[in-house]
């Protein structure tokens, strides 16, 4: 068996997309007059509430509690459960963010921004691009007949989920890989627009329901993304994602208008 060149000239092109993406966005609203502490906040927040605490608790509730056999043998449930988890671990992250050390930065809008493209720029890069770096490693190994060098200390439960890995490589069509560069302008937007709604909510009296808006907008989305990816192929899924995204654009572009400065 072996890997399509073509698969991973293609996974090349979206991690390197994953990772120009976040720096060209850093440039580009440096230059807009946004500072540059927000973007590594974004990215520490990240990490901090969506890596660490909520893959914690996750443990909890999916491993340990009798409640998540039940929960991950449905789908509505886990849509329910996943996208309500990470709605409220990242968009507290986002609000705690802003009330403390980015307390400062409220003065200038254009912040929201920036710490929104820290957010979803470093998820691009730790959830795809490393991601397909790992995986164009693989793949050379593939090609170069040394699978038994990849599965030799592999084990149980690790050997079956390494053998899936493989498997996806040699079968998955190549275009399929440029779908990540797609989903990805999907989600760095949506972070940016949820970043927006929790800033004018802290920032501006009278706006905190912008907080719990941005929860809800926020599990609606990835719970909506667990039951297509269920039930379409992944380019329709990307085109439906894209489409609600637009919708949240629209929606962010009328609070952004009502309450920016001029």
């Amino acid at each position: 068996m072996s890997v399509p060149t073509l698969s991973m000239v293609f996974m090349a092109l979206a991690a390197l997309f994953c990772f120009a993406m976040p720096v060209l966005l850093l440039i580009y609203y440096r230059k807009k007059g946004a500072d540059i502490l927000p973007f590594f906040i974004g990215c520490l927040v990240f990490v901090m509430f969506a890596l660490i605490l909520e893959p914690l608790m996750h443990q909890l509730v999916l491993k340990v509690l009798p409640v998540g056999k039940t929960i991950m043998g449905n789908t509505l449930l886990y849509a329910l459960y996943g996208g309500l988890a990470a709605g409220i671990f990242e968009e507290t992250g986002r609000f705690l963010a802003f009330r403390t050390v980015l307390k400062k930065q409220l003065g200038n809008d254009r912040n929201a921004l920036m710490y929104g493209a820290g957010h979803g720029g470093i998820e691009a890069i730790l959830i795809v691009g490393l991601t397909y770096i790992g995986n164009i490693v693989i793949s050379v190994l593939i090609n170069a007949g040394q699978t038994d060098m990849l599965t030799a200390a592999a084990t149980g439960e690790t050997a079956e989920q390494l053998k899936t890995v493989l498997d996806s490589l040699v079968a998955t069509a190549p275009w399929t890989y440029l779908l990540a560069i797609v989903e990805r302008i999907v989600a760095v937007t949506t972070h940016i627009c949820l970043s927006v709604l929790v800033f004018f909510a802290v920032k501006k009296p009278g706006k905190g329901w912008l907080f719990p808006l941005a929860i809800l907008l926020h599990a609606a989305l990835d719970g909506i993304l667990v039951i297509l990816a269920a039930h379409l192929p992944a380019a329709a899924v990307e085109g439906c994602l894209a489409v609600m995204t637009l919708g949240l654009v629209l929606l962010v572009r009328s609070v952004w208008k009502k309450n920016a400065a001029a």
